[in-house]
């Protein structure tokens, strides 16, 4: 099966650096039947921040107004998805650098024969990234 590229929205937020800041906002969203692509939480400065990739950005939105959360975005990412084979990722970095787009970030997973990326790229990047790689 081949790789599939989807150009994803994702919205983030700063929290405080403590226990249990992600687990609040996870929760809340499993409360709200708010389905993540994808997640992620690392420091920022002296708080965490937390990237969400909601597979509906409108209920998503509504489930952060709802939690009175101060939330940025929507912003673009590109959702990487395909069978895992050894340079799987170094195969997108390498198509990325080759065409001078300077990748901010990438996030990469593997499970049971599969694999998933997130790839985030400069704004003015953004459209050249996704016809690079054929995100759909």
């Amino acid at each position: 099966m081949p790789d599939t590229i989807r150009q994803v929205e994702y919205f983030y937020m700063l929290v405080p650096d403590k226990v249990g800041e992600a687990a609040k906002a996870l929760r809340a969203l499993r409360d709200s039947g708010i389905n993540l692509l994808a997640f992620s939480g690392f420091p920022e400065g002296r708080r965490g921040q937390l990237d969400f990739i909601p597979a509906d950005a409108a209920a998503f939105k509504s489930a952060a107004k709802a939690n009175k959360w101060k939330i940025v975005g929507p912003k673009r990412a590109l959702l990487i998805q395909g069978d895992d084979r050894v340079g799987a990722v170094a195969e997108i970095a390498g198509k990325l650098a080759d065409a001078k787009i300077n990748v901010i970030a990438l996030d990469a997973v593997c499970a049971d024969g599969r694999y998933g990326a997130l790839c985030w790229v400069a704004r003015r990047d953004f459209k050249k990234a996704a016809q690079l790689l054929g995100a759909q």
